[in-house]
């Protein structure tokens, strides 16, 4: 699954053309890579979003194949300290 789409289906940003403009702005990282919008997402990869005061880390737990329940969606990564 696409990056800008993981991030969207998991509900970690609300839209997609705003993770990918996030994406494209070089805020998103994949493993510590920044990433694009299009980058492949599979399971145990580390994303971190970097925000205007902090950086959230999460880890993708299940990648689905199509889009989820809200409460599905808390599923798909865990949040990383």
């Amino acid at each position: 699954m696409r990056l800008d789409k993981f991030l969207k289906v998991s509900r970690l940003i609300k839209r997609r053309t705003v993770a990918n403009t996030v994406s494209e702005m070089g805020r998103v990282l994949v493993n510590g890579n920044v990433a694009k919008p299009a980058k492949q997402i599979k399971i145990g990869d580390i994303i971190e979003i970097e925000y205007a005061n902090k950086t959230e880390k999460y880890e993708v737990l299940t990648v689905p194949n199509g889009n989820v329940s809200i409460q599905e969606a808390e599923n798909l990564y865990k949040h990383c300290i």
